[in-house]
């Protein structure tokens, strides 16, 4: 049996599930590493990370460098005496960090990983379509999300799944895993997969401008998809032309139907309590909706006090 001191690193709502399980289970968190307070909202006031908040409230000592490889930051996390280090939704690491502990520096992916390694995998297994995903743990290496893998935990996906709905089901599923990781440290046994280096492979690239907005020349299933793996954050976008402006929206709640029409892709039918999107082969119903400088609201909220005109598309 080791005895294990833990430094653990994470910044969002996915990895304070993980740590406050760590914390409950009895774990000896010696050090948690988040990142530094950003500004946010209107007034631009400093906000702490979701992590920092969770560790704060436990009384955990906590540490926020904005330089990884910094001197004072390596002689302070040295100073921990960790001979284990757990990684949760962070940024890359250098050597000098991952390499420090005796036991290693293990990482929680949220993917089965080799497939969909990345920044955004719940998005990416969503905006797919793909039937099952799950969660992976892994020795860190040089490179991003490529180390032996120590264990898996497969998770189905819903047929209306969400990247949100997903993210609590994985932080659940994970928490367990990086439990059970813990455990086989502890007892000094674990075995470790070599990931594939030659295979391609469905990758998890950051979400940015151009691969979260629409194409409406897709299917309407694809469309359907691409709506639920961006909801609720970072939103799927595109352009509202109607009444001789052009408007960028966000769609975040749809359903899709198959079935033969005349109508050009983006195209909008409306009545007083619902909006249809053409599609090649059928259409996406938008329930839910966000104007520029407006609140999220549904479609019927929206008809409320907003009119399309003939020929309104949506591009």
């Amino acid at each position: 049996m080791r005895d294990l001191r833990i430094v653990f690193m994470g910044t969002p709502d996915f990895a304070v599930g993980v740590l406050k399980s760590l914390v409950e289970s009895g774990a000896n968190i010696v050090g948690v590493i988040t990142a530094t307070d950003k500004p946010a909202g209107r007034g631009r006031k400093l906000r702490a990370s979701a992590v920092k908040t969770y560790a704060e409230a436990q009384g955990l000592h906590i540490l926020q460098p904005k330089n990884l490889k910094k001197e004072e930051f390596l002689e302070e996390l040295e100073s921990l005496k960790a001979n284990l280090q757990i990684v949760v939704a962070f940024r890359m690491l250098p050597k000098v960090v991952w390499a420090m502990p005796e036991y290693g520096t293990f990482n929680l992916h949220a993917s089965l990983l080799p497939e969909y390694r990345g920044a955004a995998p719940i998005n990416w297994a969503v905006m797919k379509g793909e039937k099952r995903t799950g969660v992976t743990t892994f020795f860190i290496d040089e490179k991003i999300d490529t180390g032996a893998i120590i264990a898996k935990k497969e998770v189905a996906i819903d047929s209306r799944e969400t990247a949100g709905s997903l993210h609590d089901k994985l932080m659940e599923v994970g928490s367990e895993l990086v439990l059970e990781t813990v455990e086989l440290i502890t007892e000094g046994d674990v075995e470790t997969t070599i990931q594939p280096t030659s295979e391609a492979l469905k990758e998890a690239p950051k979400l940015n401008n151009d691969n979260t907005k629409i194409n409406w020349e897709q299917t309407s299933e694809a469309i359907d998809a691409h709506i639920r793996g961006l909801n609720p954050y970072p939103g799927a976008w595109c352009y509202l032309e109607n009444n001789s402006e052009e408007i960028k929206v966000k769609i975040y709640g749809c359903n899709f139907s198959l079935e033969s029409h005349e109508l050009s892709p983006g195209s909008i039918i409306s009545s007083k309590k619902e909006i249809k999107v053409a599609t090649e082969d059928g259409f996406v119903e938008v329930l839910e909706i966000q104007l520029p400088g407006k609140r999220k609201m549904t479609s019927s909220d929206l008809l409320n006090g907003y009119s399309f005109n003939v020929g309104a598309k949506l591009l």
